[in-house]
């Protein structure tokens, strides 16, 4: 019988077999690290353990199989190279395990340095360190070796065996307070051989075993442990912050370990090829000599800037500009580089694309078409809306004479004011208040991201533009001021000494991002430049502002290629003009109920509880005049353009006193015996009326099919109001919508009424009137092909839509439950804020189909706040939808994201 040969499964690539475009697979760090390979740059070797290994670890619980042969094959190819072996006594090699997902998650995983230190190899490596040249470490090349061990001891704790980080810290600051110094430089070798005894102890108290002293096993318990980072709870959390899918797993890289803490000719830094918070070109960064890579990132010592490096190692640092351009070339476009220098010798550990702010995306973009690196279609890809609505925001107005208490650098911008809190548990739970709150420490570190997420901005005074602070806020959008050293924090008193002020929790600061400066007390703001140019109050091509001409350049482009129109939800004159200047192209979506609020409230009442055709047809009379001057004001300001006005669509309860408030004030006043004829008439109406479930009562067609007069009075309004504004010059383009339809026989009936109103008041004027129905109801979407025969255009009314579709009571439900949904899962986003394709979404894609197969010319819009939203902007593009309308601060980001889906490349990803 044959033997059929099993081929085993590739689970371990060498950096020489992998690309950057292998990102699904080696994750972006393995898959960058291969790149840099191949480019023949000084990367140190290493492989990479795939994704697909973690995912059915993660599965299984247990490693596949043929992966342990496959890294032990790839370990000793490594040693080979190396021309050395995982902790051997006398010349070890030591590797440093990372994780590395398809998506940048800074600091959101694991990380072990120095595998392969044990009590033994800890004398080999001071051996070897101590006779290989170059220039000693403070304390000598034993000092080198025993605080190697020592962090190895304290990462591998934290991460692989959840020892809590917080007893290394206090043993470590115990060390330093013993010896005098707040500086861990002044460590000795000593010093560090007993922090490393102490560290062991710590170790075995929390996990009843000795440190584990086998080369092979520190680096399996390792591998292990960054699997499982991925399902961490600060993974999961940004992962659910950032849109990343849960499903892609980490990869693995095992590298060997290089040296930035062997003395002053050594170091470590962090590289962009251009600013990350502007976007500005130069030379932006930070290092710090005698130190391991995890210390820039961790904030713990402040940073010198990149440009120092030249002073204190100009072969290394004329080196590392030569590989920065070159990859910026190679990648087309802002890098984020890491790397070290091990006794004058340059070693890049990783670059990526760099996170960048809202600014400098949109700067840089501008800045690569420039120099020929990319089109602009890519440019418009690069930018996304949630970033120019980061630019909309205000700033601070500082046009008086205030002076901040500390300045640091500014490692993301925006203006932030909140009450100041010191932990991230406090930031959380006085958010969940309704507060805005500054989350301030010394330096921010990954379980910190709960807390990041619910401040409105992030001060620390430790860290630079690439400490984990700025990274993560960059990232997310936050405000960020990192390094204002002047500041002394104290947790554990909830308080901040400055300037010989002392500021405790609960009191105000205002932060800015972009400076740096740190003021006592709430700041006012300014709007932002980018809406100054959006209302036309700055001329793009006469002013010195690199964003605004970026802005204004990508923007255009965007209108070019788009196919949606972008219109507006507006209900007011003034509106409907901001939305006009922001580009609207029309009014999506007039309100009629909101008229109808205020002082006119009265009215509808009356209107409402008429007892007879003589009051019904007394409250229609009064409200015509006001409901034409509404118009009126509205077609003007949108002369030319588009205004689809709704019916009136409010459930009743929104027009009546409460019945429960009522029926007191009735009892009140009969127990004193006062005459209550006319309340208790009103109160017998409004208990008639009275609805257990409003929001799918009497309302939306239905209210106008059972008021005589409601619609025709409103119909009559528009087509009055058309006709003057039209004889006075402008043009007006009336569509009128009739809402909460269901079925295509209540569509008939009032088109039928609105038809010969409109022919009586139009007449000869040439204005004409569209009517159609907005489609917010399952049942509408499911008979759109009869609807539509009714319909010369549909809106979808996706708010309702959602609420009608899911069986949610919206104004209920994302208070009540949706949270707890987010935190399972079963959400990644709510329904509300980004469209459901799946479920709402194929309602909508019926409905268009079906609709424009019966009427071919069928306009098809939508006018829920989803028409606002990037992803659902993308969506209504694939479907067909000829135009988006949102409210007016949105329309920009709508303009953008529709330029963005018609350039979209099929399977890329806009992160």
């Amino acid at each position: 019988m044959a033997t059929q040969e099993t081929v085993e499964h590739k689970y371990v690539y060498a950096f020489a077999e992998g690309n950057k475009d292998l990102k699904e697979l080696l994750g972006g760090k393995g898959a960058n690290l291969a790149e840099m390979t191949n480019l023949g740059l000084p990367v140190p070797p290493g492989f990479t353990i795939t994704t697909e290994a973690c995912k059915a670890y993660l599965a299984t619980g247990a490693e596949p199989d043929g992966l342990a042969g496959q890294i032990a094959a790839h370990l000793a190819s490594l040693e080979q190279a190396m021309g050395k072996r995982l902790g051997d006594p006398e010349d070890p090699l030591l590797v440093s395990v990372r994780s590395g997902a398809k998506f940048s998650m800074p600091g959101m995983m694991e990380t072990v340095l120095n595998v392969g230190l044990n009590d033994r190899s800890v004398q080999g490596l001071a051996r070897q360190a101590g006779g290989s040249g170059g220039q000693s470490a403070p304390g000598g090349a034993d000092r080198f070796a025993w605080d190697s061990y020592r962090r190895l001891i304290q990462m591998f704790g934290k991460t692989v065996c959840e020892v809590p980080g917080e007893e290394f810290e206090h043993a470590l600051d115990d060390a330093k307070r013993a010896k005098g110094t707040r500086d861990d430089l002044d460590l000795d070798a000593d010093d560090l051989r007993g922090l490393v005894d102490a560290y062991k102890k710590i170790f075995f108290r929390h996990t009843g075993r000795e440190f584990p002293q086998e080369p092979r096993e520190q680096l399996d318990l390792a591998i292990r442990a960054v699997f499982e980072s991925w399902n961490a709870e600060r993974a999961v959390l940004y992962r659910r912050q950032e849109r990343i899918p849960a499903d892609l797993g980490t990869a693995v890289n095992v590298v060997a370990m290089v040296f930035g803490n062997l003395g002053p000719d050594s170091g470590t830094g962090v590289a962009f090829t251009r600013d990350p918070a502007s976007g500005a070109q130069g030379i932006y960064g930070d290092y710090l000599a005698n130190a391991q890579g995890e210390d820039v990132v961790a904030g713990i010592r402040n940073t010198v800037p990149l440009q120092e490096l030249e002073r204190l190692d100009k072969k290394s640092y004329d080196e590392l500009l030569g590989i920065m351009a070159r990859l910026e070339g190679h990648y087309r476009d802002l890098c984020d580089i890491e790397f070290t220098i091990e006794r004058g010798k340059l070693w890049m550990l990783q670059t990526r694309v760099g996170k960048r702010t809202a600014a400098a995306a949109f700067v840089i973009a501008g800045q690569l078409v420039d120099e020929g690196l990319i089109d602009l279609d890519e440019a418009l890809h690069r930018v996304n809306g949630a970033q120019l609505a980061q630019l909309m925001f205000p700033r601070f107005r500082l046009d008086h004479d205030l002076q901040p208490v500390a300045k640091g650098i500014g490692a993301s911008p925006g203006a932030a004011s909140g009450k100041v809190v010191f932990t991230s548990a406090r930031a959380v739970e006085r958010a969940a208040e309704g507060e805005s709150v500054i989350l301030v420490r010394r330096e921010t570190n990954p379980d910190d991201l709960n807390g990041m997420i619910a401040a409105q901005g992030i001060l620390t005074s430790r860290g630079g533009k690439t400490s984990h602070a700025a990274v993560v806020a960059r990232g997310m959008g936050k405000t960020c001021v990192s390094g204002a050293d002047e500041i002394e924090v104290d947790v554990p008193q909830r308080r901040f000494v400055v300037g010989g002020q002392t500021v405790v929790e609960g009191d105000v600061v205002s932060i800015d991002g972009t400076t740096g400066k740190v003021y006592l007390g709430e700041v006012p703001v300014m709007p932002s430049e980018v809406v100054q140019y959006f209302e036309g109050s700055l001329d793009p091509e006469h002013i010195d502002n690199a964003l605004v001409r970026a802005v204004h350049r990508i923007m255009s482009h965007a209108d070019a290629k788009r196919r949606l129109a972008v219109r507006t939800n507006a209900d007011t004159g003034a509106d409907a003009a901001r939305a006009r200047r922001f580009g609207a192209e029309g009014i999506g979506l007039c309100r009629t109920e909101h008229m109808f609020l205020g002082d006119r409230r009265e009215l509808v009442e009356r209107l409402i509880l008429a007892r007879d055709n003589t009051e019904r047809e007394a409250a229609l009379a009064a409200l015509l005049p006001l409901q034409r001057a509404d118009f009126e004001e509205i077609f003007r300001e949108m002369d030319g353009m588009p205004v689809t006005v709704r019916l009136i669509d409010p459930p009743l309860h929104e027009f009546l006193p409460p019945l429960e408030q009522l029926a007191v004030n009735v009892a009140v006043a009969q127990e004193r015996g006062e005459d209550v004829a006319q309340e208790e008439a009103l109160l017998a109406a409004v208990r008639r009326m009275h609805e257990e479930n409003p929001m799918l009562g009497l309302r939306g067609v239905r209210l106008g099919l059972v008021i005589p007069g409601l619609f025709a009075m409103q119909v009559r309004a528009i087509a009055e109001a058309a006709v003057t504004v039209t004889r006075g010059g402008a043009v007006a383009r009336p569509e009128i919508m009739v809402p909460l339809v269901g079925a295509v026989q209540e569509l008939e009936t009032v088109r039928a009424e609105a038809e010969k109103i409109i022919s009586e008041v139009v007449g000869d004027s040439g204005v004409e009137v569209l009517i159609g129905t907005m489609i917010e109801v399952p049942r509408a979407a499911l008979t759109a092909g009869q609807i539509a025969e009714a319909a010369q255009f549909f809106s979808f009314g996706t708010n309702d839509l959602t609420q009608m579709a899911w069986g949610f009571s919206r104004d209920d439900v994302e208070g009540a439950f949706f949270w707890r949904y987010l935190e399972l899962g079963i959400f990644g986003i709510s329904p509300f804020e980004s469209i459901d394709r799946d479920g709402v979404g194929r309602l909508v894609r019926i409905a268009a189909q079906e609709g424009r197969a019966a009427r071919p010319e069928l306009k098809l819009g939508v006018c829920g706040e989803h028409g606002g939203d990037p992803e659902s902007v993308h969506f209504f593009h694939e479907v067909g939808l000829d135009y988006v309308s949102c409210s007016p601060f949105r329309v920009p980001v709508a303009r953008l994201e529709a330029g963005r889906a018609a350039v979209q490349t099929d399977g890329s990803d806009s992160r």
